[in-house]
């Protein structure tokens, strides 16, 4: 009896989860569709980009910021903690590659709270000097029109913040190439059915977009100083002014640069948690985005019979045609088809370890994560 409605259970959902997939597919072609809006305003913006070491590709990365085709005065302010960091010896070679740009490096060790990367934004806060802040994490490309598109849609009535959907580029090997396929064909997909439902309200690390008046009325980086989802603490803390945040209809690129398995899944993990602190009940629900596996359970449960064989099948074709929308919407490369079923396994189990986890590893520390989603940290070393 128990096997049989564990078997209805799984089929009822992996057909529901087909359904969703094809759905998340729709949502993305729509997105992609709208037409971005550009006024080329010469608004003088401060972009701040904290850095914590040496990266795959750094050096590329921070370049697609300096190289903006924007009318107005740029200033950039990178960030460490130590002076011994060794993401400093990029911003040197940045600077003299590009000795008309105005490039700011900050060095500065104090701590403000748990969140490190909180306590090297308001270090380098002090020293910025525009009305408008942008921050960007440091695995972030952007393309050479990004900045004006942000601060014409800053410029909207009754916007407060603006935060950019990101995708994935492989630049580490095959790992990262996994890696980009759950940004690809799991995260990007399921924020965008919930932007389309209306029940997702964003605020990624990818971008944040502010004005330093809005930043003040929020109490600052420091409001943020012991919370794991910073970027998503910001978002809500500017809601709260009674401001809405924008996303602009286009996807940067997230440089996936895991080298090997356990980093992958150290990282993914924090994602994990951090979605499920700031949405538990969405994040319970993301279970129907999980449509391969629950397929296999289902058939597994079923004895393998044909009913349930025929549903793996679909699943897989909805998958397929997910990776096929999301390539064409976003103009991404030709989808790894066959690192699919591979990719979809690992999400799941992500998904399911993520429930019984309190600590994540993050910059190599460990932190456990309280249940008003602040952390502090924890006395075992992380990754």
């Amino acid at each position: 009896m128990v096997v049989s409605w564990l078997w209805l259970f799984c089929t009822i959902t992996a057909i529901t989860s087909c359904v969703y997939t094809l759905g998340a597919g729709v949502a993305a072609r729509r997105f992609a569709n709208r037409i971005n809006k550009k006024t080329h305003k010469n608004q003088s913006v401060t972009i701040l980009k904290p850095l914590y070491g040496d990266e795959p590709e750094l050096f590329e990365n921070l370049v697609s910021f300096c190289r903006q085709d924007y009318a107005g005065s740029v200033q950039i302010i990178f960030g460490v903690q130590r002076p011994d960091d060794s993401a400093i010896a990029i911003i040197h070679q940045l600077t003299s590659a590009m000795p008309d740009r105005d490039i700011v490096l900050v060095i500065d060790e104090r701590q403000h709270g748990a969140n490190r990367k909180v306590s090297n934004l308001i270090n380098m806060a002090a020293r910025a000097r525009h009305e408008i802040i942008v921050l960007a994490d440091s695995d972030m490309r952007v393309m050479p029109d990004y900045l004006d598109i942000v601060v014409s849609t800053l410029d909207q009535p009754g916007v407060g913040l603006v935060t950019c959907l990101y995708r994935g580029q492989a630049v580490a090997g095959f790992w990262s190439q996994v890696a980009v396929q759950a940004i690809d064909t799991h995260f990007l997909p399921n924020v965008l059915v919930g932007l389309s439902l209306g029940l997702a309200h964003p605020c990624f690390g990818s971008t944040i977009a502010l004005r330093r008046q809005t930043l003040e009325a929020i109490g600052g980086f420091a409001a943020v100083a012991n919370h794991l989802a910073d970027d998503y603490a910001l978002g809500e803390a500017v809601r709260r002014q009674g401001l809405a945040i924008a996303i602009p209809p286009m996807a940067i690129a997230h440089c996936c640069g895991e080298s090997g398995l356990r980093a992958m899944i150290a990282h993914e993990m924090r994602w994990a948690r951090t979605i499920a602190l700031v949405d538990p009940v969405g994040f319970a629900g993301s279970a129907i985005t999980h449509t391969l596996p629950l397929s296999i359970i289902a058939f597994v449960v079923s004895g393998l019979n044909i009913t349930s064989a025929a549903i793996v099948v679909l699943a897989i074709a909805c998958r397929l045609i997910l990776h096929i929308n999301i390539a064409r919407s976003f103009s991404l490369p030709r989808p790894r088809y066959w690192l699919g079923p591979l990719r979809d396994t690992l999400s799941f189990g992500v998904f399911v370890t993520c429930f019984f986890a309190r600590a994540v590893d993050w910059r190599g520390q460990r932190y456990v994560v309280m249940s008003d989603g602040t952390m502090r940290q924890s006395e075992k070393t992380g990754l």
